[in-house]
């Protein structure tokens, strides 16, 4: 199946806000991330299962808030109490995942389509953030997640790396170009590149 991404229409690579006089490495970097597998899979209240047992690319289901299991290509969010977001580039998984769940004691739903995801990469992209999260970024770090809204848009925010920072963000798809704007919108007075 081939993904059409959700912002094709309004995404334009180049320099925007207050760039110049800035060394273009500096400034922040915001792109589209496409061809990621997104699987939301949730324990029924009555479920009798342990889910400790199951790995899925060798990660485990944290069950702790806003913590983050993750290797190389793929990504567990906790997503609230026995509710998780599994990202990941293998796209393949989404086989291993649906052996490994008994749909008697998990929900297991593919949501691959269903998202728009952008990544921002700078210096600090939780100031971006923080002109339009209700969220108390200061004690955010690599490996943590929280699902909080932007400018009344609910979005999924995973914290991928530090030193660059790095930040990915989930909405839904139909906001996808609402989002893009908002957030470019406030990226504007530091200078962003769309790459």
């Amino acid at each position: 199946m081939t993904s059409i991404s959700p912002i094709s229409n309004i995404f334009k690579k180049g320099l925007y806000g207050d760039y110049e006089g800035k060394n273009e490495n500096d400034l922040i970097k915001i792109n589209e991330v496409k061809n990621l597998l997104i699987v939301q899979i949730v324990k029924y209240k009555n479920s009798s299962s342990q889910k400790k047992d199951i790995l899925i690319d060798g990660l485990n289901f944290i069950n702790e808030t806003h913590k983050v299991s993750c290797n190389n290509d793929s990504r567990i969010l906790w997503c609230g109490p026995n509710n998780w977001l599994l990202v990941s580039k293998k796209n393949d998984l989404l086989k291993e995942i649906e052996k490994s769940f008994d749909r008697t004691e998990f929900a297991v739903t593919d949501l691959t389509q269903s998202r728009a995801v952008i990544e921002i990469e700078g210096e600090n992209p939780k100031e971006i953030l923080k002109k339009g999260c209700p969220f108390n970024f200061n004690e955010f770090k690599k490996n943590n997640c929280v699902n909080s809204i932007f400018n009344g848009i609910s979005v999924t925010i995973d914290m991928i790396n530090e030193k660059p920072n790095k930040i990915r963000l989930l909405v839904l798809r139909s906001f996808g170009e609402s989002f893009y704007h908002s957030i470019t919108d406030s990226c504007l007075e530091h200078g962003y590149k769309a790459i």
